[in-house]
């Protein structure tokens, strides 16, 4: 295990059921309850799929306090703490180690599209700031910037980042981050399509928008993958990839909302600028959906 391992498996990046009133807290508990029961082996808490960059900061920070305690110690509590504001990240990070999270995902900067330097720079102030285990986590076609391998490097140095959570889509990238970093990151797949890949190169697991709907298949990829079965891991990735690509035919969490929202877990309620799914999409992905016994 490498330094300060926040788990290995699968960590659903769960949805946070929303209403026009606000956060539905009685969904988002029984969803916290049925995923920790499904066999998943961490939760991240207003992530990209739990739509944080539209939760007011109230908002923010009273789901990961609540899941902390919901969660009450079955699993790691991944809280989602990043920001194209620095100062703001810091001040979100140190209310969730307070509040009692396990680790933080910090994704890179937005917008503001900050070089490699200001990178590790960011990276080491927000580490700096916290005594848990910090998350990069790196998705270039939302923030516009990329992680560079050499800056993954640089930032394994720091005794608080534990792990990268790698959404790039490119594979070559990732062969040359893990060659690079060796044992001092976790690697984590950031997409669904790629699990098994990833773990073939020392990937630790993945944190996941399928095992919102499908936790035990998707828990069982990486299980087959860890005890050996390499060939059954991989037919399982093969086997889900059209309902993979089906959850991001439009931008997540759009999909993966109306999904949870047809099994019952909650409102399909999005806020603005995300909008309900296209119905030719919708049609499609409830197939899909219906093939798995899910609808």
């Amino acid at each position: 295990m490498k330094k300060n391992t926040v788990f290995r498996g699968v960590a659903t990046a769960l949805i946070t059921p929303l209403t026009q009133e606000g956060i539905d807290y009685e969904a988002f508990g029984r969803l916290i309850d049925w995923q920790i029961g499904e066999g998943v082996n961490a939760l991240v808490i207003a992530g990209t799929t739990g739509e944080g960059s539209t939760l007011t900061d109230e908002e923010h920070r009273e789901a990961i306090r609540f899941s902390v305690e919901r969660a009450a110690g079955r699993v790691p509590i991944i809280a989602g703490t990043g920001s194209n504001d620095t100062d703001y990240a810091i001040s979100l990070s140190r209310y969730a180690c307070q509040v009692g999270a396990d680790a933080l995902l910090v994704v890179t900067p937005y917008y503001n599209k900050a070089t490699q330097k200001g990178l590790i720079a960011m990276y080491s102030a927000i580490a700096d700031a916290v005594d848990r285990p910090v998350i990069l986590y790196n998705v270039p076609s939302r923030t516009g910037v990329g992680i560079e391998p050499s800056t993954y490097l640089a930032l394994a140095e720091h005794p608080n980042i534990a792990a990268i959570k790698e959404a790039n889509g490119n594979i070559s990238k990732i062969v040359q981050t893990a060659a690079l970093v060796g044992d001092k990151l976790d690697i984590y797949s950031g997409n669904d399509d790629q699990i098994v890949p990833v773990l073939s190169m020392g990937g630790s697991g993945v944190i996941s928008v399928l095992s919102n709907v499908l936790p035990q298949k998707t828990v069982e990829i990486c299980d087959r993958f860890f005890s050996g079965d390499v060939a059954g891991s991989a037919r399982l990735q093969c086997e889900l990839l059209p309902l993979i690509n089906a959850l991001f035919s439009e931008v997540n969490p759009i999909p993966v909302k109306a999904a949870m929202a047809a099994m019952g877990w909650c409102e399909n309620y999005l806020r603005l600028p995300l909008t309900p799914m296209e119905d030719a999409h919708w049609q499609s992905l409830r197939a899909l959906m219906a093939a798995q016994g899910l609808v």
